[in-house]
């Protein structure tokens, strides 16, 4: 009884975990910018101090200076964060820039609207060039992973794989990469995202579910790789 009571005692002044704030994750996304682009600083500042004076001189002109400045102090932080959240998700980028698996890691980030597979559909082994496949409203599309006269051949090779299943989807290709007509690892979202959309979100549906009988290459990426590890806050990094 005494052994249970002192197990019981224990067990109750274990330290518990306790919840991160939202102040912490700012702490966090500023230093992490910080570390790669110091004058993070000084743009942050240079924000808030031109949103104040733009807003002080409106209000001393109009008559309410108090208000005006309650109404800056307010616009000040909210493009401050706004602000913040574009240097670290630069800075979370360029940290894993040119790594296996990167292309991935932030294209695992687009969920609404795209069937993404996790895990790459080609490999090549001995040079770790990857290809990933996503089906959305506008079709299937194939971002490639290494340079681009090693991976174009492995982006045609899936294309033919793809077409078989699906003849009548168009099929987008994509190399990430920092080559000439590569695209670079901050404008892959954007490129992903801004084509076309032909298909209906039933289609996309029935698309991806032939797709899956094609398999994926099973590949496991090397950690560190994933930008959510290295910004603190997903809402953050989307400026809210």
């Amino acid at each position: 009884m005494a052994r249970k009571k002192n197990e019981g005692a224990s067990d109750s002044a274990a330290p518990t975990e306790k919840k991160q704030r939202w102040y912490h994750n700012l702490r966090d996304a500023y230093r992490l910018t910080r570390q790669v682009n110091p004058s993070v600083t000084w743009l942050l500042i240079g924000v808030f101090v031109l949103v104040m004076g733009v807003s002080l001189a409106i209000g001393f002109v109009w008559g309410h200076p108090v208000y005006m400045a309650f109404f800056g102090l307010l616009l000040a932080l909210m493009l401050m964060m706004v602000v913040l959240a574009t240097q670290t998700r630069k800075a979370s980028y360029s940290q894993i820039d040119g790594r296996p698996g990167a292309a991935g890691a932030v294209l695992g980030q687009i969920r609404r609207g795209w069937n993404i597979e996790e895990q790459p559909v080609a490999v090549n082994p001995r040079h770790q060039d990857l290809v990933y496949r996503m089906v959305g409203r506008p079709g299937i599309v194939l971002v490639s992973e290494g340079p681009s006269h090693r991976v174009t051949r492995m982006l045609e090779d899936e294309r033919r794989k793809v077409s078989r299943v699906a003849p009548n989807v168009p099929v987008h290709l994509v190399q990430y990469g920092n080559e000439s007509g590569q695209v670079p690892i901050g404008k892959l979202t954007k490129t992903v995202q801004g084509f076309k959309k032909t298909l209906t979100t039933a289609e996309v549906a029935q698309v991806a579910r032939r797709l899956q009988a094609l398999g994926s290459t099973k590949m496991p990426i090397p950690k560190g790789v994933d930008p959510m590890k290295a910004r603190p806050d997903r809402k953050g990094m989307r400026g809210r």
